[in-house]
């Protein structure tokens, strides 16, 4: 084979690993930007983009005199059990494959002799992109948990109990309709609490409802909860981020605008804003009204759980001012009936 018939068939191979790199980088910046509306990894991407896929007009000219489309045999290759069914991660998966093996053949391509192009440079991207593929993917797995966060969310704090078991707080709260449930516990042995969170989580999971812990990021992980929530002083939401697995939930506990605006920041993919009204259950709590509320929802982007005093006859007001979830305590955990209480307040979010 002449040199110059190499020379033309390796340029295929380039100019088809440019168009794959250019489609795959393409698909996951519109995920970043439109479905996730994250600024930073849609700037990442085009980063990658303008250094990988632009070339100059004469190399450009080269690869489009060597296309030839019509003769490619790999055209109408299926490949026998590829699922036709797919969902937004699955997608964001294969088009991250399809980059990060564009890229390595690029950058093996570049090794050979009198081809001008930047191994080094394709490397870099490569790994860049794992990384990229990461953060994506694990923005579209608590996405789709934190849209399942609207309604009831009931915190069973264990000095709020009484004689009542956890275990029967969750089941009740999950039969009224609960859409989340926090254990809150400031006073158990962990080895004690350990057991309880995991009957907790095989409830909620049975119920399909999300299952939070306060504060312990250790009896998160061990139970595979859907999420943790932090408060000001616990650990860092940006701690907390970088420990957790990738479909996990961080909530931030906020008492002014400048702490949710910082928790945003910080990673939380939602706020406990509070307390929004009087309430009994934390004696130390600090009301902050309802004009807060309003101005948090409007200042950022992801949702706002209030909590504090919500109950049957506020809790209209909450959601209406924009909150996607009102965090009970009282309100159910102290009713005589806790399964009809927590009916009553779904009832009250779903007429309006």
């Amino acid at each position: 084979m002449s040199a110059d018939k190499q020379i033309s068939q390796v340029m295929r191979i380039i100019d088809a690993n440019f168009n794959r790199l250019s489609e795959g980088l393409r698909v996951m910046e519109e995920i970043a930007r439109l479905i996730l509306n994250n600024q930073e990894i849609t700037t990442r991407l085009k980063t990658i983009r303008h250094n990988t896929v632009r070339g100059d007009l004469f190399f450009n000219q080269e690869l489009l005199d060597a296309r030839n489309a019509d003769e490619d045999v790999g055209i109408n290759l299926e490949v026998s059990g590829e699922s036709k069914t797919k969902d937004l991660s699955s997608i964001l998966v294969a088009n991250s494959r399809r980059v990060q093996e564009s890229l390595r053949v690029l950058e093996e391509i570049g090794k050979l002799p009198g081809i001008h192009l930047n191994s080094d440079k394709f490397k870099e991207a490569r790994f860049n992109s794992y990384t990229i593929e990461r953060d994506i993917l694990s923005g579209l797995l608590r996405q789709d948990k934190v849209t399942r966060l609207k309604g009831i969310y009931v915190v069973v704090d264990t000095a709020s109990l009484g004689s009542r078991s956890h275990i029967e707080m969750t089941r009740m709260s999950i039969k009224g309709g609960a859409t989340a449930i926090q254990l809150r516990d400031k006073q158990t042995d962990k080895q004690k609490l350990l057991t309880i969170a995991r009957n907790m989580k095989e409830l909620c999971a049975a119920g399909n409802v999300l299952f939070i812990i306060n504060d312990y990021l250790d009896i998160a992980i061990a139970v595979n909860a859907d999420g943790v929530h932090m408060g000001q002083n616990d650990l860092p939401v940006t701690i907390a981020r970088k420990e957790l697995p990738i479909d996990m939930i961080v909530g931030c506990s906020a008492r002014t605008l400048a702490e949710a605006i910082q928790g945003e920041k910080d990673g939380a993919d939602y706020i406990g804003l509070g307390a929004i009204y009087p309430t009994g259950s934390k004696s130390n709590a600090i009301v902050i009204g309802f004009e807060l509320l309003r101005q948090t929802i409007k200042s950022i982007k992801i949702p706002v759980v209030a909590i504090g005093g919500i109950n049957k006859d506020n809790i209209k007001d909450v959601m209406a001012a924009g909150a996607v979830s009102a965090a009970v305590i009282s309100a159910v955990l102290q009713a005589d009936d806790p399964e009809k209480a927590t009916r009553e307040l779904v009832g009250i979010i779903k007429n309006g």
